[in-house]
């Protein structure tokens, strides 16, 4: 501790952990503490890393230290850790002003192992030894015959390129350009594939020795542990050995406008989709600095108020004047100069200065004549909830305060606090609703402001191939320029750089990457917590978890029933219940009292499948919600509210929500095409695929599609199939509830839904003998595809894009079921996410990302995501096979892919997310012993285990399902690949 001042001490109540900030007293580096009992510690180094271009430094350099260090010089520390540690998160992230390189694990050995790997990674990386790292990860010439075209490869170029594929991608990047044009913001820190390749090394290397100064960094550490003692380490090992540097990385303040910039930019569609009603429209406005943490929060509120908000008053103008379908509105405060945006899709470029008009009006009438109160409370409530629950998914809660914390950290060294104590900041804003405060906040931000832009973003046909054009010339004419023996050269050079990938890292060097012992791993799972009960006559399932006085409650109804017709309406529930009007409540006040009274209300339907059986599966739907014990019971009211008096008959309000739906979803399909893909391909063979297709993949896509543009003659249809699935959905004998919480937290449920049953007879109208059978339990119950009218066809289609990448996918069964299911079969896919497919897909393909996985009950999957390549990719996933037939490796090996794979199963779960997981084991038939047998066999899994699987795996992709969402010069290129080639929009 002598190494360090203190800044300040003291407790941080509201995440109930002491705060320390320190300085290191020889060269400046910033340390944030917070010490607590939560066993999931998180470490993270950052840096301050304005960028001067779009070269994409930043992010090239975020890739590139990972590669190696003087310490750890093997060439991919950053995989040997994935596949060797106990790592509960382990990732980089670059930002428009900041680099985070943060680790976590439950381990304390582990722990220390990612802390060491990651200091050594940022200050002494090998990039100073090795060039080819930068043509790796950043960009390269790839030349491999002198009559070859020369290409431009890369990872980064490869992944932005697929950034720069979405139009909202694009979009977000304009509008940050177009507010702070001189500044860092100004400028693209992930990297413009136009102008990555203006990147050269010696500007690479000056970065990082300009920025990845201890001078220049951001340290956190948080959890359980010795504090003193990793202080101690962090200096002993690094921090010492440097000197005090002055680093300019200061974030500039741009200058406020005269008056609002105008930008407007295009955007690639392909030949076939439509420019009309394509357009983008958005209004951004610079609200102060984000050192103001109230006004940041009462902004978020105002922006749920008037725009976000279903029924929201500048929403609603927007689409009731046919200005477009779609709404998208937030408020930014992750960057030194925060801002209010509004955004409105599917619209055209002649409606700019009506959207502009409306959303002032609305700004103005709010400032003028106040803002509505139910939804400021709805909102603040909302957002207090959120805050208490502290559920990040799959994130550990304290790499997101981490994160948080350079809200206001980055920008002043003293307050790493402003943005994750927020109790008082709460309880301040409550007060101030009866005040003038909001709509002061409006005139003084969003009124008459004219740091502010309009950007329009417009599609054009042709776009993607005269992008593709200009590069290919300017490479042409670049070749053209050289001598024979400057090509002679750029050929060596990519024959180089393939040599300095396939040349393994030496067994020396791998062994210094410190390893847990397979004895280090707990062989005994999780126990499920699921207790059969009922409530008021209903059949329950509780999971009994501490859940600090939140309960989640899950109503699920049996969906077996329903036909070809009906079935792609499952997938409408979740857009449609509790967003149209009710009985007492219009559907705007709807959402008003959900989010006043919950957490949240959501409707999904979900397909659950045997793990025993292949192709038996039962559909059902589920209504979820989450709420404090206290408002249970009027939580159960809103749920008989939403569930039994949704008015389905307003044509004009389910055109809205369609047409929003297919809005939203196009927006999934082409940023997460790797997902479409892999869904698609697997309904070639899989049945239970055929109908998650239907509920929300491309099936479902087109369904919806239909809908929007026949909905006048299709409105009577929707309005009738809606309120026929409700009436058989909402039937006791078809009802199950789940509940996630303590016993008193059951005891409120229970109290709260007394009325269930009798509420689903009276709905329904069922009428059930007193000696009649009971029905079968709903994880019994199977869908009858055969009566369906669904059946399996294998397409083989690859859906066209307007973007540069593709997504390639190939599915299969390996085996009929849970009995065949082995744990080897996981640790075989983190030797191909970490091994054969990293090195074959990335690292040499110049992929951004590539995926695999299975089902118990049969199923598995390869997919590649932000991939320049298709046929090649596609002949990697065909030779999976071969490689597994002569798989070998050493024990050490053998046992990083043993731990990597625990780490990625034995993730920290919040009480939310157990229960989840119990009631899915309910549903799909996971035993505890089941799940014992498959721990076991991973830990002591041999490479016999793993070449035993060549076999299944042959099975597997001897189906030959492939599907591909991409590029569409690249599909065409490889068409022959494909039975059927056609556009992903319509």
């Amino acid at each position: 501790m002598n190494s360090y001042e203190t800044v300040f001490e003291g407790q941080a109540d509201d995440l109930n952990s002491k705060a320390m900030l320190l300085k290191h007293k020889k060269t400046g580096a910033n340390v944030f503490v917070l010490s607590n009992d939560d066993d999931n510690k998180v470490f993270y180094i950052g840096f301050r890393t304005p960028p001067e271009d779009s070269t994409g430094v930043a992010h090239i350099t975020e890739h590139s230290v990972l590669c190696g260090s003087d310490k750890y010089p093997l060439k991919d520390p950053f995989v040997e850790l994935a596949k060797g540690s106990l790592n509960t998160f382990l990732n980089a992230m670059t930002y428009p002003d900041k680099t985070v390189y943060p680790v976590a694990s439950m381990n304390d050995k582990d722990f220390k192992n990612l802390m060491s790997v990651y200091m050594d990674a940022v200050f002494h990386p090998n990039t100073y030894k090795y060039p080819e790292i930068l043509k790796q990860e950043g960009w390269n010439y790839k030349i491999e015959d002198p009559e070859d075209p020369i290409e431009y490869n890369g990872v980064v170029y490869n992944e932005m390129k697929g950034v720069f594929s979405s139009p909202e991608g694009v979009l977000e990047r304009e509008i940050l350009n177009s507010l702070f044009p001189d500044t860092a913001y100004g400028v693209e820190s992930g990297g413009d594939p136009e102008f990555i390749p203006d990147l050269t090394y010696e500007e690479f290397i000056n970065f990082h020795k300009t920025f990845y100064h201890p001078s220049n960094c951001f340290i956190y550490l948080y959890g359980n542990m010795d504090v003193e003692e990793r202080l101690a380490w962090m200096d002993e090992e690094y921090l010492s050995h440097y000197e005090a540097l002055d680093v300019d990385s200061e974030i500039k303040l741009q200058k406020a406008f005269g008056e609002v910039r105008r930008i407007k930019k295009a955007y690639p569609v392909t030949d076939d989709e439509s420019c009309g009603e394509n357009t983008y429209i958005a209004y951004n406005i610079v609200c102060g600095d984000n050192l103001d943490i109230k006004k940041s929060y009462a902004l978020q509120m105002i922006e749920y108020a008037l725009v976000d908000m279903q029924g929201a008053p500048v929403r609603k103008r927007l689409l009731d004047e046919g200005i477009g379908k779609d709404v998208l509105s937030g408020y930014d405060d992750s960057i030194l100069q925060p801002y209010f945006q509004i955004t409105v899709k599917n619209s055209d470029p002649d409606k700019e200065e009506r959207f502009l008009e409306i959303v002032n009006e609305e700004f103005e009438k709010a400032a003028n004549e106040g803002l509505d109160r139910k939804s400021l409370l709805a909102s603040l409530n909302s957002l207090e909830f959120k805050y208490r629950e502290a559920d990040f998914g799959g994130y550990p809660k304290g790499l997101i305060y981490g994160l948080d914390c350079l809200n206001s950290w980055l920008y002043d060294e003293s307050k790493p606090l402003l943005y994750i104590e927020l109790n008082d900041v709460f309880a301040e804003l409550r007060k101030d609703l009866e005040t003038g405060y909001y709509e002061d906040i409006i005139r003084k931000y969003l009124l008459n402001n004219t740091h502010a832009s309009v950007v329009t973003l417009y599609p054009e046909k042709g776009l993607a191939a005269k992008i593709e054009k200009r590069t290919a010339e300017k490479l042409a004419a670049f070749k053209a320029s050289l001598s024979d023996e400057e090509i002679a050269k750029l050929v060596e050079e990519t024959k180089a750089l393939a040599a300095y990938q396939e040349e393994p890292s030496s067994p020396e060097d791998l062994e210094k990457i410190p390893l847990l012992e397979r004895s280090d791993i707990e062989r005994t799972p999780d126990v499920f917590k699921n207790e059969e009960l009922d409530i008021a006559g209903i059949p329950a399932v509780w999971h009994d978890h501490n859940t600090n006085g939140i309960a989640y409650v899950d109503i699920f109804f049996d969906a077996n029933f329903a036909d070809r017709e009906l079935f792609p309406y499952l997938g409408l529930l979740k857009s449609i219940v509790s967003y149209v009007d009710t009985e007492n409540y219009s559907y705007s006040d709807l959402n008003n009292e959900i989010n006043s009274v919950t957490g949240g209300f959501s409707m999904e339907t979900g397909v659950y499948q045997n793990r025993m059986d292949h192709d038996r599966f039962s559909v059902l739907s589920d209504l979820s919600v989450r709420v404090l014990y206290e408002n249970l019971e009027k939580a159960a009211d809103l749920v008989y509210e939403v569930l039994f008096t949704g008015k389905y008959d307003d044509s004009r309000r389910l055109y809205e929500i369609i047409a929003e739906l297919k809005s939203k979803l196009e927006m999934s399909l082409v940023s997460s095409g790797h997902v479409a893909a892999y869904m698609r391909a697997a309904s070639y063979h899989s049945q239970a695929a055929v109908l998650k297709e239907q509920i929300s993949g491309i099936e479902f896509y087109k369904f919806v599609a239909d809908l929007e543009k026949n909905f006048e003659e299709k409105k009577e249809e929707i309005s009738l199939n809606m309120k026929k699935l409700m009436g058989l959905l909402l039937r006791s004998s078809g009802t199950l509830v789940s509940v996630t919480a303590d016993r008193e937290g059951l005891g409120c449920v229970k109290a709260a839904f007394a009325d269930l049953k009798k509420k689903l007879y009276e709905f329904s109208g069922e009428k059930i003998a007193a000696n009649a059978a009971a029905p079968a339990a709903l994880n019994t119950r199977s869908y009858d595809f055969a009566g369906s009218g669904f059946k399996l066809e294998q397409k083989n289609e690859a859906f066209k894009t307007s973007g540069s990448v593709n997504y390639v996918a190939r599915c299969g069964r390996y085996i009929d079921g849970g009995a065949d299911y082995t744990g080897s079969i996981n640790v075989f896919h983190t030797i191909m996410r970490y091994e054969y497919l990293w090195f074959n897909i990335r690292v040499q393909g110049g992929a951004y990302g590539c995926m695999c996985g299975s089902t118990a009950s049969g199923d598995d999957y390869y997919v590649t995501y932000r991939d320049p390549n298709l046929a090649r990719s596609n002949e990697v996933f065909e030779g999976i096979p071969e490689y597994l037939e002569g798989f070998d490796c050493g024990e050490r090996e053998m046992t990083k892919f043993v731990i990597g794979t625990v780490s990625s199963i034995d993730t920290p779960l919040t009480p939310s997310a157990k229960g989840a997981r119990d009631m899915a084991a309910y549903l799909t038939g996971i035993t505890y012993d089941e799940m014992a047998r498959v721990r076991a066999e991973i830990i002591d899994c041999s490479i016999e285990d793993i070449r035993a699987l060549a076999p299944k795996v042959r099975r597997s992709l001897s189906g030959g399902n492939i599907c591909c969402v991409g590029c569409e010069s690249g599909i065409e290129e490889d068409r022959e690949l494909f039975k059927v080639v056609k556009n992903l929009m319509e």
